[in-house]
């Protein structure tokens, strides 16, 4: 009975992995380049490309259990499709996949809507699966922290709805936690889908207010210009990402990225432990700095 684990070397892969190897899993990380991986003693590695169907063959090849992570690329949607169809063929039952919150709620940007047609193939395939909805991830604000600490401003658009921001190491250990229930359940288990949320919904300002109290001077909420928001993105990543963020941003002002009830509860049982918070993570950051 073997896990594979795809988007292994990323963040949160890398911790997944991790997890599964400490409750004793038997894991494969899928790779693009072996010779670049390094994973704990005892994780088969295995090189492979969404794109390249032999090469997803083989690696499926006698798995038990499949995460499914996929990196946002113009072709992610045609690459998730690629990956669960061979994994249909390979007899895989027991499928834990990355998507994200509301997907039918921001139909208009581009990374939530191909996540949201994987889960209409998933749900009309009847394949057996665990959807994962992450919110927004709080490492998110490790790329801005320089403008917070150099400048004083706080410049993510969240707006004043609120993001029930959620930490990546906790998005990781219930993504290692559901497939070990599904690897370990004597029978398939049916479609299911989890909201993945922080301990709180916070608005930009209330997050500057967070940052303030840290670093023990005025930090300013400074979001709220999309226009902006992509123009600087486009700094440091391409064109078209920078769009896709932006329009994601459009939607925070317009619709916030609120948790369901229950959620909180929910995730909190799960992990036999609180959910960590935004001020844990900017307090982290801050010490490090």
């Amino acid at each position: 009975m073997t896990v594979l684990v795809t988007g292994a070397t990323g963040n949160i892969g890398s911790q997944v992995i991790q997890h599964l190897v400490n409750r004793g899993a038997e894991v494969r990380a899928l790779v693009r380049d072996p010779s670049k991986s390094s994973f704990p003693a005892g994780v088969a590695v295995v090189k492979g490309d969404f794109l390249d169907i032999d090469s997803l063959r083989s690696a499926f090849q006698g798995v038990s259990t499949l995460f499914l992570l996929n990196a946002v690329v113009p072709d992610e949607f045609t690459q998730a499709l690629i990956a669960l169809n061979v994994a249909r063929s390979a007899g895989i039952e027991r499928i834990v996949y990355l998507s994200v919150i509301h997907p039918d709620v921001y139909v208009n940007v581009p990374h939530f809507a191909g996540k949201f047609g994987v889960e209409r193939m998933i749900e009309q395939m009847e394949l057996k699966t665990t959807i994962l909805r992450p919110a927004y991830f709080i490492q998110n604000d490790l790329t801005i922290k320089d403008v917070i600490t150099d400048y004083g401003v706080y410049p993510m658009p969240v707006g004043d709805r609120g993001l029930a921001m959620i930490d990546v190491r906790d998005i990781a250990e219930i993504a290692a936690l559901e497939l070990l229930r599904r690897e370990r359940a004597e029978q398939p288990l049916p479609l299911s889908r989890i909201n993945l949320v922080g301990p709180e919904t916070l608005t930009g300002p209330d997050i500057a207010a967070i940052w303030a109290d840290v670093l023990g001077r005025p930090i300013n909420y400074g979001g709220g210009d999309t226009q902006a928001f992509e123009q600087n993105l486009k700094q440091f990543m391409p064109a078209w990402m920078a769009y896709d963020m932006r329009l994601m941003g459009d939607r925070f002002l317009s619709d916030g990225m609120l948790p369901e009830g229950g959620d909180v509860e929910r995730l909190t049982a799960l992990l036999g432990r609180p959910l960590r918070s935004y001020r844990n993570f900017a307090s982290e950051t801050a010490a490090s700095a």
